[in-house]
């Protein structure tokens, strides 16, 4: 059966952060995720997440300095010291929030960049985050992010995110297959589905092409949930879409499809 996480990062932003969580459960929704916990104390998230009978089900890796355009650091030769100490606090929070998974970004690279050495950094790192997160049972994931909304992104393609999986070699390592951005830079979503799918370890869904709910737009959802229930995938689908207006409002798609509560 399809389970949908609300992601309060984009979705519910009519309330401050906080807010959010009774929101998404007011809402129907049962697991949650965003970008980053860091801004606040795990106990008071936890505490959300309690009191509103949400599970986590997802969040980032601190990126770097994000206001400066950062976005990861998995992949940025000379800052593996950083890398490593991101690793050790983003698990610090899965460990409280009891949180499965967390996604490692690749990093944005400089116009120069030597992308053979962004690639041994980001194996290297990787290998040791998925070493680090299967010490408490924990998967790391991985996502290609199209380079119209996120320009000079490391990962961008389907099959070099598979071509990673392989080279790390680590059995946690996961795909985040992403529909949106996969859409945009490889299209074929049902194929890749299929091909990809004992690698998926989260989902995530947005309407293509402005990002808005997945109901609008150029992809027909309900035949891609479909066959994810039909190839047996049991995780959470993340809805990490930008609302037109309202997000309530704009949740009557996932009651629609059944997805929702009425």
């Amino acid at each position: 059966m399809i389970r949908l996480a609300a992601n309060l990062s984009m979705l519910f932003n009519e309330h401050d952060f906080l807010d959010r969580f009774a929101a998404a459960a007011q809402a129907g929704f049962r697991g949650v995720e965003y970008l980053f916990p860091y801004e606040h104390a795990p106990d008071t998230l936890r505490g959300l997440l309690d009191e509103h009978g949400l599970e986590q089900v997802l969040f980032n890796l601190p990126p770097g300095d994000w206001a400066a355009g950062e976005r990861g650091l998995a992949s940025l030769p000379g800052r593996e010291g950083e890398f490593r100490d991101s690793v050790g606090e983003a698990l610090r929070y899965a460990e409280a929030l009891g949180c499965p998974r967390v996604h490692a970004m690749a990093g944005v690279l400089p116009a120069d960049a030597d992308r053979a050495a962004h690639h041994a950094t980001y194996i290297d790192n990787l290998r040791f985050a998925a070493r680090e997160a299967a010490k408490s049972g924990r998967e790391l994931l991985i996502e290609p992010i199209n380079t119209r909304d996120m320009p000079g992104f490391f990962l961008s393609r389907q099959a070099q995110a598979m071509a990673v999986l392989e080279e790390v070699g680590e059995p946690n390592l996961r795909l985040q297959f992403d529909l949106y951005h996969c859409q945009i830079m490889d299209g074929d979503l049902t194929r890749h589905l299929e091909r990809q799918f004992a690698a998926i370890g989260h989902v995530q869904i947005a309407g293509v092409p402005e990002r808005h709910e997945p109901d609008v737009g150029e992809v027909h959802y309900p035949a891609l949930f479909e066959r994810l229930e039909a190839l047996g995938y049991t995780g959470w689908i993340g809805c990490e879409y930008r609302p037109v207006d309202d997000t309530r409002q704009g949740l009557d798609w996932g009651r629609r499809f059944g997805l929702l509560p009425g």
